[in-house]
């Protein structure tokens, strides 16, 4: 009888693991006071005091800016609207390129078509899995408006090779810091480390207010440029006097007081919660090193990684079954998380999609049925987003990478036991998986 449980045999850990809950009596209350206060929401949408939001969303962006030692931090509804916002701050629009990463949340490359910019895709690095500065220098044209780099993982970007590339060519860094909060590169913070930078408060992040996102800059005008976008800056510029018409096409991308109350909370326990997750990462790399196919994360040097996820690289001709086969034998030794049941373990092979193989890219269809920003007359670059685009990236996610979240609070030593326990079982039954 097989001893694999994806083959009949007994799982490791038949009981669901803990969920991730850091929603507590603290924003309760501070929901409560809201509610109390019968001002869900003070946003105007005009040149008026409220433009900038009510007390729970000015004191979020106070204590924001304090925490991350920045000197503007505004709040949206999302990360992706954080994003947007910052894309339009740079003065992108049509014909200009900003070179993203292929491995991440698709709105980190989308933030370029929604101004109508053409998202050129760079290649990552193979061990930290951000973008690579030498795939970013090849990539650079007289068109190139910014770069978006992505802390992909929790992992701080090639700060010195990325910003220094920006700065000989003038482009600003735009840094989105969704998977990173309280990482650190040589002591400054993730997200502070470009020209602007973007945080999540989704909620499966490190923190959460169930959605919502921070933009930070130590640039002023940039600060002023995503208030405006957040609100509807085309009737607002004229009122306040802002003479800097590009991209002023605003929106409505601002955060309630009750999401804002929450994220004050949630800030109050960042650094805890990332301490737990650190250390349950680090336990579990200790003990799967002894599993020689799979090689742990890098940190890369003078960086704090935020351990947003965990993500291993896989040797299939180490192993003898490639990794696909390998990660689906260990997820059926263990059960789902509390809370998120439907989704099954939360363990998968690769991440994304290459972004620029979705059919918008593929298609080239955009805005319309004219192709644009693809197709449009004012661009004139040459677009390649065929398959083999970033050779690196196809790699980690068809053949070497997985990742999972079976190391989030509140995982105790018995729970990550379990997971190593799993991977244990299938390396030293992996036979039963070629037969």
């Amino acid at each position: 009888m097989s001893k694999l449980a994806l083959l009949g045999g007994n799982k490791v850990r038949p009981e669901l693991f803990p969920g991730y809950k850091v929603i507590g009596a603290e924003e309760k209350a501070a929901v409560d006071r809201v509610i109390e206060s019968g001002v869900l929401s003070r946003f105007l949408g005009c040149w008026h005091e409220d433009f900038y939001g009510g007390p729970e969303v000015q004191a979020l962006e106070a204590e924001w800016a304090a925490y991350f030692g920045v000197k503007h931090a505004v709040s949206v509804n999302s990360a992706t609207s954080g994003l947007y916002c910052a894309v339009g701050a740079t003065g992108a629009g049509p014909g200009d390129e900003i070179i993203v990463s292929p491995y991440t949340m698709a709105a980190s490359a989308t933030a370029a078509l929604a101004y109508n910019a053409v998202p050129v895709f760079a290649d990552i690095e193979p061990d930290c899995f951000c973008l690579s500065a030498e795939s970013v220098a090849q990539k650079i044209t007289e068109r190139t408006k910014a770069i978006l780099v992505v802390d992909i993982f929790g992992q701080p970007y090639d700060v010195d090779g990325i910003n220094a590339l920006a700065k000989k060519h003038g482009l600003m860094v735009i840094e989105d810091a969704a998977q990173a909060p309280g990482a650190t590169f040589r002591g400054k913070f993730a997200g502070a480390l470009g020209d602007i930078g973007v945080y999540s408060l989704n909620y499966h992040k490190h923190i959460h207010s169930g959605e919502g996102g921070i933009v930070v800059t130590d640039d002023a005008l940039l600060a002023e440029k995503v208030r405006l976008i957040r609100n509807h800056a085309e009737v607002v510029v004229g009122a306040k006097g802002f003479t800097d018409l590009v991209n002023m096409i605003g929106f409505n991308l601002r955060m309630t007081e009750l999401e804002a109350a929450v994220a004050r909370e949630q800030l109050k326990k960042l650094s805890g919660l990332l301490k737990q997750r650190q250390a349950n990462v680090t336990y579990l790399n200790e003990q799967l090193r002894q599993i020689p196919c799979l090689t742990m994360p890098k940190v890369r040097p003078g960086a704090e990684h935020a351990s947003y996820v965990h993500a291993i690289k896989f040797d299939a001709a180490v192993a003898g079954v490639d990794r696909n086969r390998f990660i689906e034998a260990v997820k059926a030794e263990l059960s789902p998380s509390m809370l998120r049941e439907r989704e099954g373990v939360n363990m998968g092979c690769g991440y994304v999609k290459p972004i620029y193989l979705e059919p918008i890219y593929q298609n080239l269809i955009g805005y319309g049925d004219k192709g644009c920003p693809f197709k449009c007359p004012w661009y004139k670059g040459e677009l390649n987003y065929g398959k083999g685009l970033c050779p690196t990236t196809e790699r980690m996610h068809y053949d070497e990478l997985f990742t999972h979240e079976l190391m989030r609070p509140p995982m105790s030593k018995q729970d990550l036991d379990d997971v190593v326990a799993a991977f244990v079982k299938v390396w030293q039954n992996r036979q039963e998986l070629k037969a």
